[in-house]
C-alpha cells in the first residue's frame, strides 16, 4: 500500500526546481513513494478502505501539525516525528538566494551587530590596560592634587560667596516681572532692567576670578555656574515677553492664564536641567532612589577616570613638549596626534559624566521628565548635524532665544547661524579664558571657525548624495527591463 509523501517535501522540491531552470540535476531530487514495505511496518488501520486513501490523509494530517509545531518552536531540539518528515537527505538544505551577513548588501540591514561591538570593547580595555600598566612601569605614578585643588584652593573663598551670591540676580528678573504684571513700569524700562541684570550676573565672577588668584577647577565652575544663569535670565525675560505679547492679544479673560508671573516656577526653573524657561514641565510619578545611587557612583568612577588620564597621560606630555610654533614641524605634529587619543577619552568621559550622569541624576531628583540631553551625534552625518545634537539644552536655547527670533525679524538663515555661533564663541572664551587668566581668543576663533566646516560638510554632504542617487537611478536602469 502505498504513502504519498509529506505535501513540505514535495512543495520545498517544486521551489527549488522552479528558483534555478538550469539546475537539471533537481529532478533527479523527485521523491519516490514509499514502498509497501514501510506501509506493512505500520499498524493497521481498521478505518483503512485498502486502497491507501485513510492512511494519505493521516499522513497529511501529521505533516501539517509538524510545519505548525515547527514554525511555533523554530528555536527548540527537533523531535522524532520532526525528524521523520522533515530533516531527510533529500529535502534541499538550500532554498533560496542569501547574501553573507558582512556583505556590503547585508550588514545595516535587520541584524545586530552587538558582539562586533561587545568584541571591540574588549579589544579597547585590552590595549588601554597595556598602556596604563606599561606607564606605570615607565614612569610611576604621577597623579598630583594641585592641578586640581592647589594649597592656594583654601584662598577660593571668593569666589566661593560669587558663587553663593548669584541667585540674587534671578530673585531681581523675579521682581521685574511682578512689576510690569501689575503696570508699574513700562515695557521699554522692563527690557532695560532686565539687560542691565543679565549683564551683571556674567560680569560680577568675570570681575572676581580675575582679582583673584584661584585655582584653575575654581575658576572654570563658577564660570560655567555665571553663563549657565545668564543663559536662564535670558529665557525667563523673553518668555514672559512673549507671554505679555500673547496676552495683550487675546482676550482680557485670558489674560490671567496666559501670563502669569510665579516665583515657584523661576525657582524650579533654575535648578531644573534646562535652559528654556516655561511655566510648567513634564514630571515623573516618583524618584528612584537606588537608581540615583547608581549613578552617583558611576559619576564618581569616570571623574575619576578623567582625572587620572589628565595627570597621568596629558600633564606630562605637554609639559615635555616644546612650542608648538618654535620647534620642528613634524615633532609638533607628533605631539598632536600623541595628545589625541588621551584627549577624546577625557572629552568623551566627560560628555557622559556631565550630558547622562549628573543631568539625569538632577532631573531625577527633580522628576523633571523631559531627558532628551543629546541625541545620537554619533551618527551626524555633518558638523551641522553634530552640533544640533551633541547638547541638546544649549541648541534648544539657541533655536528658541536666538536663531528663530533673528528670521522672524527678517534676517537670512545664514547671518542667523552666525549670530548663534557667535554668541556661542563669546561664551566659550569666557568658560577657557577667564579661569586661565589668558586672553588669547583661541576659544572664540576655535568656535567660528565652524561656520565654514559647516558649509563645507554641507556641501560635501549634498554633493555625495545626489551622486549616489544618480549612480543608484544608473544601476536600477541597467538592471531592470
Amino acid at each position: 500500500m502505498a504513502i504519498s509523501e509529506p505535501p513540505e517535501i514535495l512543495g520545498s522540491m517544486a521551489t527549488v526546481a522552479s528558483s534555478s531552470h538550469s539546475d537539471s540535476d533537481l529532478n533527479l531530487l523527485s521523491i519516490r513513494r514509499r514502498t509497501s514495505t514501510t506501509a506493512a511496518a505500520r499498524a493497521p488501520d481498521p478505518d483503512d478502505s485498502g486502497n491507501g486513501e485513510a492512511v494519505d490523509n493521516r499522513d497529511r494530517v501529521e505533516s501539517a501539525n509538524l510545519m505548525s509545531n515547527v514554525a511555533a518552536n523554530a528555536n527548540e531540539m527537533p523531535s522524532n516525528s520532526d525528524i521523520i518528515f522533515t530533516y531527510r537527505p533529500s529535502v534541499p538544505a538550500h532554498r533560496r538566494i542569501k547574501e553573507s551577513p558582512l556583505s556590503s548588501g547585508a550588514i545595516f540591514k535587520q541584524q545586530s551587530h552587538a558582539g562586533l561591538f561587545n568584541l571591540c570593547i574588549v579589544v579597547l580595555v585590552a590595549v588601554n590596560s597595556r598602556l596604563i600598566i606599561e606607564n606605570l612601569m615607565k614612569y610611576g605614578w604621577l597623579i598630583r592634587s594641585g592641578f586640581w585643588f592647589s594649597s592656594r584652593s583654601l584662598s577660593d573663598w571668593p569666589l566661593f560667596m560669587c558663587c553663593l551670591t548669584l541667585p540674587i540676580f534671578p530673585l531681581a528678573a523675579f521682581v521685574v516681572e511682578k512689576l510690569v504684571q501689575r503696570n508699574y513700569i513700562s515695557e521699554p524700562v522692563v527690557v532695560f532692567l532686565h539687560a542691565i541684570i543679565s549683564t551683571i550676573a556674567v560680569l560680577y565672577p568675570v570681575i572676581v576670578i580675575l582679582r583673584c588668584d584661584s585655582a584653575f577647577l575654581s575658576g572654570v565652575a563658577l564660570m560655567l555656574f555665571a553663563c549657565i544663569v545668564w543663559l536662564k535670565l535670558v529665557s525667563y525675560a523673553h518668555t514672559n515677553n512673549d507671554m505679555r505679547a500673547l496676552a495683550k492679544s487675546a482676550e482680557k479673560g485670558d489674560m490671567d492664564h496666559l501670563y502669569d508671573v510665579s516665583f515657584k516656577s523661576l525657582a524650579y526653573f533654575m535648578v531644573a536641567p534646562t535652559l528654556c524657561y516655561q511655566q510648567s514641565y513634564p514630571r515623573t510619578p516618583a524618584v528612584r532612589k537606588s537608581w540615583v545611587v547608581r549613578q552617583f557612583i558611576k559619576l564618581i568612577v569616570f571623574t575619576g577616570l578623567m582625572g587620572f588620564i589628565i595627570e597621568q597621560y596629558i600633564n606630562p606630555i605637554v609639559r615635555n613638549s616644546q612650542h608648538p610654533l618654535k620647534g620642528n614641524l613634524l615633532y609638533a605634529i607628533e605631539r598632536v596626534l600623541k595628545l589625541s587619543v588621551p584627549n577624546l577619552y577625557v572629552w568623551l568621559c566627560m560628555f557622559y559624566c556631565f550630558f547622562h550622569l549628573w543631568l539625569n541624576i538632577l532631573a531625577e531628583l527633580l522628576r523633571f521628565g523631559d531627558r532628551e540631553f543629546y541625541k545620537d551625534w554619533w551618527n551626524a552625518k555633518t558638523v551641522e548635524e553634530y552640533w544640533r545634537m551633541w547638547n541638546m539644552p544649549v541648541h534648544k536655547w539657541m533655536a528658541r532665544h536666538i536663531y528663530f527670533p533673528c528670521l522672524r525679524n527678517g534676517i537670512p538663515k545664514g547671518v542667523a547661524i552666525v549670530i548663534a555661533f557667535l554668541v556661542s564663541a563669546v561664551f566659550h572664551e569666557l568658560c577657557i579664558a577667564v579661569p586661565c587668566h589668558v586672553f588669547k581668543l583661541w576659544a572664540f576663533i576655535g568656535i567660528m571657525f565652524q561656520v565654514p566646516l559647516v558649509l563645507i560638510s554641507n556641501y560635501l554632504q549634498t554633493k555625495f548624495r545626489s551622486s549616489m542617487h544618480s549612480w543608484s537611478a544608473d544601476v536600477c536602469a541597467s538592471v531592470l527591463p
